[in-house]
C-alpha cells in the first residue's frame, strides 16, 4: 500500500500540502467524501475530505472522528487546514492533516486520488519513478471512450504525453506522431497554416479541422489549461463533424488532464531542481563522483563539463536553453547554472556543439575536456577557460573544446605570464611599436609572420595580404630601424615570445 506521503508527493504541491504527518506516516487504502450533515462511514487507511467543512469547530470534530475510525488523513481546504486548532487536533490524534489548494474542485480530486491509489496497487514500483505515467495512458483511454474516438494527449512542444487505444483506425499522420512522439514538422506547419496552434493560444473550448486533401482526417483538438494557462492540448481523430454533446463532454474532461500534467510537471521540476542542485555541488569540488553517479545516474565513462553562455538578459533564451539542455544530450537530463552561466555535463562524443545554433540565439559554447566523474571541477575550470577566449574574440565561431584548441590556449597562457612579467617592454620591440603608432605602419605584424614563417617569405606575406616583394621592403626597414640579429634563435624566440604577449593578452 502507497503511503500518505507518496500520495502528497504524487499529486504535487499544486493541488497538497502536508500541514501535519505523524511518525511512521499511514498508508492509504481508500478516498472518502465526508458528506454534510451525515456521519461518514470511515474505515482504516481512508482519506477523508473534508468537502463541506468549513469552520474549525466541524474540522475538529471531523478528524477526530477520523482518527476513531484509524482514517490515514483528513483533507481540508483553506484556511480551515491552517487553524491552530486544527492543526493541534490533528497532532494530538496522529493522524495526517492535508491542505488542499482552495482553487481545486474536489470532483476532480477525488479522480485523481483515485488513480493515484489505483496505480499503485497495479505499480507500486512507478511512485519511485515518473509519476503518472500509466495514469494518464489510462486517462487517454477514458476520453478516448468519452469522444468515441482515439485521443492524444501532447504538451505545449506537441511532444506526445499519452495515446489511447485504437490508434490502428487513424491515419499515417496520427501514426507517424505515435512513432516519433510527436507532430512531424510537416504534418505541424499544415496544422498551423490552418490556423489550429493560434486558436488553442486564444482559449477555444474545441477545434475542429475538417479532412485534408492528403488523406489526414478530421481533429477535434481541446486546449488543456489550468489557472490561465495553457499546459498542452488533446487530440481525438475523428470521422467527421461531433455533436455539440459529445464535443462538450470531451472538453469537460480537460480539467481532470490537466491535474495530471500539472502532477507530472510539479515532480519533473522537484527531479531537475535537485539534479541541478548537485550538479552545482559536484562542480563546485563539494560532492564526490560517488553522488553524481548514483543520483545523476551518471556511468563511469569520461564526461565533459559544458558552459554555456547566452547573450544579452534575454531570460527567455536562458529558460529555453536550460530546456534543451535538461532534455539531455547525453544519457541523462541534468543542468544548472553558476555564476549566470548554464552548465552541463556529458559524456565523450555527445553532440554538444548542436547548443551553438544560430536559429536559437548563437550561444557561445565552451566544453572541457572529458574527465574521470571525480575531476569534473577540473573540466569545468577548463571549460570557463575557453570560454574566456570565445568571448574576447580570440577563438573564431560560437563553440570550442579545450582539447581541440589547445594551440590557442597554450598561446593565451603564455601571453598572460608574460604580459604579469612586462616581457614585452624589453628590447627593442618597443621601439618598434612606438615607431608603428607614429607613422600608422605595420612593422610589427611583418616582423610577428616573418617569425610566425622562417624561410617563407610567400606565406608571411599571404597572411599580410601584400605582395612578397612588399614583405622584404619591410623587413629590411625594420632592421633599419632596430638593432636585431635574427640570425641568433635566442633572439627570435625570445621575439616570439614578446609578440605573443602583445597580441595575445
Amino acid at each position: 500500500m502507497v503511503s500518505v506521503r507518496s500520495v502528497v508527493d504524487r499529486v504535487g504541491p499544486t493541488l497538497l500540502h502536508a500541514v501535519q504527518l505523524p511518525d511512521p506516516c499511514p498508508a492509504v487504502a481508500d478516498v472518502v467524501i465526508a458528506e454534510p450533515g451525515a456521519s461518514a462511514q470511515l474505515a482504516a487507511g481512508d482519506l477523508v475530505l473534508g468537502v463541506a467543512t468549513s469552520d474549525a469547530a466541524s474540522a475538529v470534530e471531523l478528524i477526530e472522528h477520523s482518527a476513531s475510525a484509524s482514517a490515514a488523513a483528513v483533507l481540508l481546504k483553506p484556511p480551515v487546514a491552517r487553524k491552530t486548532q486544527v492543526r493541534r487536533a490533528a497532532k494530538a490524534a496522529h493522524i495526517a492533516l492535508i491542505e488542499v489548494r482552495a482553487a481545486t474542485a474536489w470532483a476532480q480530486l477525488v479522480w485523481l486520488l483515485r488513480t493515484v491509489l489505483d496505480a499503485a496497487a497495479e505499480e507500486p514500483e512507478s511512485l519511485e519513478g515518473d509519476p503518472g505515467s500509466g495514469d494518464l495512458f489510462r486517462l487517454a483511454d477514458a476520453v478516448a471512450a468519452v469522444v468515441d474516438a482515439p485521443v492524444t494527449i501532447e504538451d505545449t512542444n506537441s511532444r506526445v504525453l499519452a495515446y489511447s487505444a485504437r490508434q490502428d483506425i487513424t491515419d499515417p499522420a496520427r501514426v507517424s506522431t505515435i512513432m516519433g512522439r510527436r507532430i512531424p514538422d510537416d504534418v505541424l506547419a499544415k496544422f498551423r497554416s490552418r490556423g489550429v496552434f493560434r486558436e488553442l493560444s486564444r482559449g477555444r473550448q474545441t477545434i475542429f479541422v475538417p479532412a485534408q486533401r492528403d488523406g489526414t482526417l478530421p481533429r477535434l483538438i481541446v486546449p488543456i489549461r489550468m489557472g490561465g494557462e495553457l499546459l498542452g492540448s488533446m487530440w481525438a481523430v475523428v470521422r467527421g463533424p461531433v455533436s455539440d454533446e459529445r464535443a462538450a463532454a470531451f472538453a469537460d474532461t480537460a480539467p481532470v488532464v490537466a491535474l495530471h500534467l500539472l502532477r507530472r510537471r510539479a515532480h519533473a521540476d522537484a527531479q531537475r531542481r535537485a539534479s541541478a542542485e548537485l550538479l552545482r555541488a559536484v562542480l563546485e569540488g563539494k560532492a564526490g563522483p560517488r553522488a553524481a553517479i548514483a543520483e545523476l545516474e551518471l556511468t563511469d565513462e569520461p564526461h565533459r563539463v559544458v558552459v554555456v553562455d547566452t547573450p544579452g538578459d534575454d531570460e527567455g533564451l536562458r529558460l529555453a536553453l536550460m530546456e534543451r539542455m535538461s532534455l539531455g544530450i547525453g544519457r541523462r537530463p541534468i543542468a544548472t547554472e553558476l555564476g549566470g552561466l548554464l552548465y552541463t555535463v556529458v559524456p565523450d562524443g555527445a553532440d554538444w556543439p548542436s547548443l551553438a545554433d544560430p536559429s536559437r540565439g548563437a550561444p557561445r559554447v565552451a566544453a572541457g575536456s572529458a574527465v574521470k566523474i571525480g575531476e569534473l571541477p577540473r573540466s569545468r575550470a577548463e571549460a570557463e577557460e575557453t570560454l574566456s577566449l570565445l568571448r574576447a574574440g580570440v577563438i573564431e565561431g560560437p563553440s570550442g573544446s579545450f582539447d581541440g584548441l589547445w594551440t590557442a590556449l597554450a598561446l593565451h597562457r603564455t601571453a598572460t605570464a608574460a604580459s604579469a612579467a612586462g616581457v614585452a617592454g624589453l628590447g627593442p620591440l618597443e621601439q618598434l611599436r612606438e615607431y608603428d603608432r607614429i607613422n600608422r605602419t605595420d612593422y610589427v605584424e611583418t616582423l610577428y609572420e616573418w617569425l610566425r614563417y622562417p624561410g617563407d617569405p610567400r606565406s608571411a606575406a599571404q597572411a599580410l595580404r601584400i605582395h612578397p616583394n612588399t614583405f622584404r621592403y619591410r623587413m629590411r626597414r625594420v632592421l633599419e630601424l632596430v638593432p636585431l640579429d635574427l640570425d641568433d634563435p635566442d633572439v627570435r624566440l625570445a621575439l616570439l615570445v614578446q609578440l605573443v604577449a602583445v597580441r595575445w593578452s
